[in-house]
């Protein structure tokens, strides 16, 4: 499991392939090829084992759904939800072996969790076999779908981003294949933890909410928002530090700032349009700012608008997690004058509306 993508089947990685052309790494290549051929058998297998055991998504308890743009506080909200026990979520083995889960998962767990890093790599979060991780990497080793490809073939970098985050030029096929790999994910995550009610975070889906509340009309949704100054200067490290992990190919020629600017915005106006008119118990927004600064008292409001049971068995564990990671180093950047300007200038009815200033002001 030298890089994500070795947890792909071979149909995926030939589709990005032609899409992207070859990686520049040949060794990388080599292993991750590999290890999708000798995986293939056995992912084989088991899909064709579990098919019939596992739920059917009209079976699902509805879903509940953490939306956000990235580094908004989606992966804290996350990390503090699941610690009530009630839930399922998506573990490390998922993100990296999805087609493995009951398989080859379980067997090789012990090594995975071994040889999972001690915090990820865009930030100080600790990393632990039982932290919940979003989706969308487990997606990307089931379908050509996703924007990861372009984190891991630059060269076709903008039209992984636009296919993967917004479905542009996709066919309707192709939408479906999406659905059909994304739904079978989430039944067998389902499956995996005897049947708990799905809690799944994943930035791309705030994007996605209309498409989503279609899919699962009794699901319920969570938006965390944070101050888009922060998100923009945390968002360039988000990417420099991916691009810089996980290319196979060159990515000099990729316009962070832009990429930053263009999906904040378009995503953020899709939630709002998709988001008109729905409200509690069925959506919530909340601030960043608010679970920082009482996350108790917002997992309390989260729970209340959501009809969500459980708070007060689940509080004290929350508060012990809480006080766990209350040492946590948080990444700090510099805001130079020249992107807070940036900021202002693409992102300032974002600022205006939700009363936001300058850091340090």
């Amino acid at each position: 499991m030298a890089h994500p993508l070795s947890g792909a089947d071979l149909g995926t990685i030939a589709r990005v392939v032609a899409r992207a052309g070859l990686p520049e790494k040949p060794l990388a290549a080599a292993m991750i090829g590999g290890a999708a051929l000798a995986r293939w058998p056995f992912s084989t297998a088991e899909r064709l084992a579990i098919e019939s055991r596992l739920p059917q998504v009209d079976d699902l308890s509805p879903p509940v759904f953490i939306l956000g743009h990235w580094r908004s506080g989606t992966t804290h909200l996350y990390n503090v939800m699941c610690k009530s026990g009630d839930w399922a979520f998506v573990p490390p083995v998922a993100t990296g072996l999805p087609w493995d889960l009951f398989g080859l998962g379980r067997a090789f767990r012990p090594l995975l969790e071994k040889a999972l890093p001690e915090h990820r790599y865009i930030d100080n979060i600790p990393v632990t076999p039982d932290s919940p991780q979003e989706d969308e990497i487990a997606i990307a080793n089931m379908s050509d779908l996703s924007f990861y490809h372009g984190i891991y073939f630059p060269k076709a970098f903008d039209e992984f981003l636009s296919r993967g985050l917004f479905f542009d030029g996709c066919t309707d096929k192709e939408i479906a294949g999406w659905r059909g790999r994304f739904t079978y994910l989430l039944r067998k995550l389902s499956e995996y933890q005897d049947r708990k009610t799905l809690l799944i975070k994943n930035p791309v889906y705030t994007g996605r909410l209309s498409m989503l509340r279609a899919m699962f009309p009794t699901a319920k949704f969570v938006h965390i928002r944070r101050n888009p100054y922060e998100v923009f200067v945390s968002m360039r490290n988000f990417y420099k530090k991916l691009l810089a992990e996980f290319a196979l190919q060159s990515y000099a020629h990729v316009d962070i700032d832009e990429t930053i600017f263009s999906v904040y915005e378009r995503m953020m106006d899709a939630l709002d349009r998709d988001a008109a008119g729905l409200s509690a118990p069925r959506y919530i927004d909340l601030a960043y700012e608010d679970l920082d600064r009482d996350a108790i008292g917002t997992l309390e409001k989260i729970h209340q608008s959501l009809e969500l049971p459980g708070f007060v068995d689940a509080a004290p564990k929350f508060e012990a997690y809480l006080a766990s990671v209350r040492t946590f180093e948080k990444n700090r950047f510099s805001y130079s004058d020249e992107a807070a300007r940036k900021v202002e200038q693409r992102l300032g009815r974002f600022i205006e509306r939700w009363g936001y200033k300058r850091p340090g002001q």
